[in-house]
This record gives structure tokens, C-alpha cells and sequence, in this order.
């Protein structure tokens, strides 16, 4: 492959180089760009370029802009591989964390430091947490890599570069005396049940409002979690986990076995007094006034109110489920079996999490050895 380069400027060059001939048609395509510094500089990009093609990973020039082609993958390929409450995510960090600071780059002229400053950009700004810095960053990567991928850019340059690093902060528990308070705090308060159930078993908030009296066992004090709701801005849809591990059978506690049984009386005699009729098998274990499951964000909310009315310890409902887990790791339970209660996709998952409260664990563990080799001297 030949090219040739021409001055423009005192500091700008004109590269000429042919593309193969458009197969379809057989018409010569001819390739020019600009780029500015000194000669030495043109022919090191020329050269680049005729190297890349030589290699067939050359990327016609295009005027398709970061913000266009973001809308493109947005639309068409994102779908194909996100749950739809993740799409909606991503189309709020692409709206107001991307486009308004690197929508109008050319999708080919972005370059690793227009991402660094993007980063600094948003820091600066103050709006954002690292968070999600790190999440908008993770779309932008996600979407770069689908255009190296089809050779629309040469390489995903929101991979060379890494976003501000995540202070890892543990996550907010109840301790076992505020988990009795709490429950005690809760009795004949509607909410009893589903906090009950979620510090019994550590299930996710989705995961609870999907259940069915179906997946219930009491006599075996067991429930079956095998699907989740999801909401966003177009409604409740009911979805699978997102690994086998999300399909699990878990023991349940006496405590949680109890508010269950009071809470499916009080749901019969509900149903005799309105003439409703038997309770079907798939009926939702936790609905509102017309039978439909409580949504996830309906949840949320009345926890909410739980904890202002009936001054409960100020966490969120999420933090119950870390207030299980830590329970089980403060009795002496392994860390594959608390994996499993919880649904992660593995044991490393829940020591990502969970660590400190292994380590909180380590002069036991030291005091344990000791106690072993003492033992055995003797």
C-alpha cells in the first residue's frame, strides 16, 4: 500500500492513501485526513494506517460521533445483552454523565486522555459519586469494546484507562440485638412478615416480592426462590436469576415460619370476609388490595415508612440481607454455606463482600490453632 502526504499548513499534513476497491461496486475509494504536529508526525500516522490496513484492521474514517454511536448501541445491542432495569441505567449515565462531556468527539478521534479528563471533568464536578463514575465509565467500555469488536475504532480506549478507585466501605448490618428490637419493634405492623423473611433468609428484595405461597413449605420450613421481580419506568416484569445459584431452596428459621403462618391466616380471613374464595397456590405471598405482587419499589418505600414510624435502626432494606449474612459468619458458618443461602454466583463473590467479617474472626481462628497443637503436645 502507497500514500502521500501533503502540506497544508506551518503545522498541518494531508495524508492520500486508497482503500481496497468497494467490492460491490469496483470504485476506487480514496482516503484523506489531516494531521496536525510536524512531517515526521504525518508519516509516523501514515504509516500506522497503511500498517493497519495491510493487516486488515483498518477503520475507515467516519463522521459518526461518540453520542450517535452510543445511541446505536443503546438501542440495538445493549438489549441483546442487559436485563431491561440495566438498560435503564445505562441510558441515564449515557444522557447525563457521557454525552454532554464526550458526545460530540468523533467516535475515531476519541483518545485515552479525553476519557482521563472526562473522569476529572465529573470529580470536579462534585455531582457524582465514585460509584457511579465507575459505573458510567463501565458503559462506556462496554460500548467501545462492541466497536473494536466490529471495527467501527482500532482499539477500546476506555479500557487503557482505569476509573477512580472504589474505597471499599462495609456494608451497613443490623447487629443480633437490633435484629430482635427490630422484629419486636415490627410485631402487628404490616411489614412484620417480609422483614422477617428477609433476615431469615437473607433473600433480595425482587426475590421476596416474587414469591408465591407455592414456594412456600412450612411444615419443612423451607421456600424455593426461583424467579424475582424487576421494575423500571415501564413496569414489573418477573425474571429468572441470573445464575443457577440464584435458584436455591433455603431453610427457615422458627421465627420466619411463624410470622408466615400468622400472615397466611390473616390473608384467608381477608378472603372470607370479601368472598374472594380460596387461596391459589400461585397467589403472590405478599400483594396489595387487587392481588397483584407488591412491587420491589412499593417495598422499598414502606420499609421506609417502617423505620420512621417505629424508629427502627436507619438502614436500608438491601441491609438486611447483609444483616443475615453477617449473622451467619458471627455463628461460625462457612463461607460456602452462607454462598448458597444468598444466591451468589460463588463462595469468592461473598468474600468480596464479606471479608471483614471474616477477618473480625482471626484471633478466634489464632486461639483456635493454639488451642490444637496444645492439645496435641499434652
Amino acid at each position: 500500500m502507497k500514500g502521500a502526504i501533503i502540506r497544508r499548513g506551518k503545522k498541518s499534513w494531508r495524508l492520500k492513501y486508497d482503500l481496497p476497491r468497494d467490492p460491490a461496486t469496483g470504485t476506487r475509494r480514496i482516503v484523506y485526513a489531516t494531521v496536525k504536529g510536524t512531517k515526521a508526525d504525518a508519516e509516523v500516522e501514515l504509516r500506522r494506517r497503511l500498517h493497519a490496513l495491510d493487516r486488515g484492521v483498518h477503520v475507515d474514517p467516519s463522521a459518526l460521533t461518540v453520542a450517535g454511536y452510543l445511541e446505536s448501541w443503546v438501542a440495538d445491542v445493549a438489549p441483546q445483552r442487559v436485563a431491561p432495569k440495566a438498560l435503564e441505567r445505562y441510558r441515564g449515565l449515557i444522557r447525563y454523565q457521557i454525552d454532554p462531556h464526550l458526545g460530540a468527539i468523533l467516535l475515531q478521534k476519541l483518545r485515552p486522555a479525553d476519557v482521563a479528563n472526562w473522569h476529572q471533568a465529573l470529580r470536579r464536578e462534585g455531582r457524582l459519586s465514585t460509584r457511579s463514575i465507575r459505573a458510567a465509565h463501565g458503559v462506556l467500555r462496554t460500548a467501545l469494546a462492541h466497536a473494536a469488536a466490529i471495527e467501527l475504532v482500532e482499539r477500546n480506549v476506555a479500557a487503557l484507562i482505569r476509573p477512580p478507585a472504589l474505597a471499599r466501605q462495609a456494608p451497613a448490618i443490623l447487629t443480633a440485638d437490633q435484629i430482635a428490637d427490630t422484629l419486636a419493634r415490627l410485631a402487628g405492623h404490616p411489614f412484620h412478615t417480609i422483614a422477617a423473611l428477609a433476615l431469615g433468609t437473607g433473600a433480595r428484595r425482587g426475590e421476596i416480592a416474587a414469591l408465591t405461597w407455592a414456594d412456600l413449605d412450612l411444615d419443612a420450613a423451607a421456600v424455593t426462590i426461583e424467579r424475582a421481580l424487576e421494575e423500571t419506568r415501564d413496569g414489573v416484569r418477573v425474571k429468572a436469576p441470573k445464575t443457577a445459584a440464584g435458584r436455591r431452596t433455603v431453610s427457615l428459621p422458627a421465627f420466619a415460619v411463624a410470622a408466615l403462618r400468622d400472615h397466611r391466616t390473616a390473608v384467608l380471613e381477608l378472603r372470607v370476609r370479601t368472598g374472594a374464595g380460596r387461596l391459589p397456590p400461585s397467589a403472590p405471598v405478599f400483594a396489595d388490595l387487587e392481588g397483584e405482587p407488591l412491587s420491589p419499589h412499593l417495598i422499598t418505600n414502606r420499609w421506609r415508612r417502617a423505620v420512621r414510624n417505629r424508629k427502627l435502626p436507619a438502614v436500608s432494606f438491601h441491609s438486611l440481607r447483609h444483616s443475615h449474612a453477617s449473622a451467619l459468619i458471627a455463628a461460625g458458618l462457612d463461607v460456602v454455606t452462607v454462598s448458597r443461602r444468598l444466591g451468589h454466583a460463588s463462595p469468592a463473590l461473598t468474600l468480596s463482600v464479606y471479608a471483614h467479617l471474616f477477618r473480625n474472626r482471626d484471633q478466634e481462628a489464632a486461639a483456635a490453632i493454639h488451642a490444637a497443637i496444645d492439645g496435641s503436645a499434652r
